[in-house]
């Protein structure tokens, strides 16, 4: 047998299996595409921030002198921050290498192959990713005609092998959020719940209080959007005590690096500088809206988060968004079942808002 055969014989079977992550390609590509200069591409398909971060970061990280250095492996300066900013004990806080990274922590802690891990559909797709590389099964169940969650089904799909239902709130693509009470219907449940908050700062809703009555709750929160280092990759996630303490004990070591620890540092000590950008962020949300919907081929969805989700008239979303990839004005779209005719509009500057507003008139 030749090296490749024993090599792939080798590999845990479900992985041969496994379809890869639909990663948003890099802007060098995506400039050689649209065969434009990456300085004129309007870039709305990430939910990036447009401002950046905060002027602090870029600072400190060009006077930083200890890169040759490792990190430290426990954050330590970094979770006494955001013990402040979230309003929990430091001990309840594991930072990640983005969000994505306590997600596959809490995977690797809690799902033995075959376990089942509810997903609540249209969402996140790292939640099925990740279930599936961790030899899990993604249960979706759909949410209703409005996004919001199915309770009663999900309870339905929940048996002796589930483990966790992830809840994004507010929702990556539709962008509500989902109230207190249908979590708490979850949480009466013998699983793990998980509320995503990657977009809390653009909408407000939170159910950290909630996890010091339920240790049954796990909170997810991101840098990425809000505070502008979606390339720096830092995220952390709020635990309990005793699932905070097991995750130390599993995760590698040095998983945030250096730069990522100052950066988001910076950001907590910058937060009246951030706080503009989020405001500046949620008017321009509301005006994006208000403008799509006077096209007449765009239906945008109410939103709590950095993004619009448009449904589209006439079945035309592919072609949409093709029209407006070859003028280099960059969105979401969703050649999936359930969204197949949506496109989800991250929020930018004004003159971002002028330049989609101007080629959706001439291409609808």
């Amino acid at each position: 047998m030749d090296q490749i055969g024993v090599s792939e014989r080798l590999i845990r079977p479900h992985l041969l299996r496994m379809k890869p992550y639909g990663y948003i390609a890099p802007l060098e590509v995506l400039a050689e595409d649209a065969g434009i200069p990456i300085e004129r591409l309007i870039k709305l398909d990430g939910n990036e921030n447009p401002y950046g971060c905060s002027p602090r970061v870029k600072d400190a990280l060009s006077k930083y002198p200890y890169y040759h250095i490792y990190p430290d492996s426990e954050q330590r300066q970094l979770r006494k921050a955001l013990q402040n900013y979230a309003g929990v004990s430091a001990d309840q806080i594991v930072v990640g290498s983005g969000s994505d990274e306590i997600i596959d922590f809490i995977m690797r802690l809690f799902i033995n192959p075959g376990d089942s891990v509810i997903n609540c559909v249209p969402t996140f797709g790292v939640y099925h990713f990740s279930t599936e590389s961790h030899g899990g099964t993604a249960i979706a169940v759909p949410r209703d005609e409005s996004f919001a969650i199915d309770i009663p089904a999900v309870k339905k799909a929940i048996d002796q092998g589930t483990k966790i239902v992830f809840v994004a709130s507010p929702n990556n693509p539709s962008g509500n959020t989902t109230p207190k009470a249908d979590i708490l219907h979850l949480l009466d449940n013998n699983v793990i719940v998980v509320i995503d908050e990657a977009y809390y700062e653009f909408g407000g809703q939170t159910m950290i209080p909630l996890i010091a009555s339920h240790d049954n709750l796990i909170v997810l929160r991101t840098f990425s959007k809000w505070a502008g280092l979606a390339g720096l990759r830092v995220g952390y996630g709020i635990f309990p005590k005793n699932i905070a303490s097991h995750l130390f004990r599993i995760k590698p070591p040095y998983n945030v690096n250096a730069a990522a620890q100052i950066a988001a540092l910076e950001s907590l000590r910058d937060l009246d500088y951030l706080q503009q950008t989020i405001k500046a962020i949620v008017s321009e949300r509301e005006r994006l809206s208000a403008k799509l919907a006077q096209t007449g081929a765009l239906s945008p969805w109410p939103s709590e988060a950095n993004f619009v989700l448009c449904s589209v008239t006439n079945n035309r979303a592919s072609g949409i968004y093709h029209e407006l990839k070859r003028r280099g004005i960059l969105v979401r779209f969703f050649d999936t079942p359930l969204l197949n005719n949506y496109l989800r509009i991250s929020v930018g500057k004004p003159e971002h808002t002028d330049a989609l507003l101007a080629a959706l008139s001439q291409i609808c």
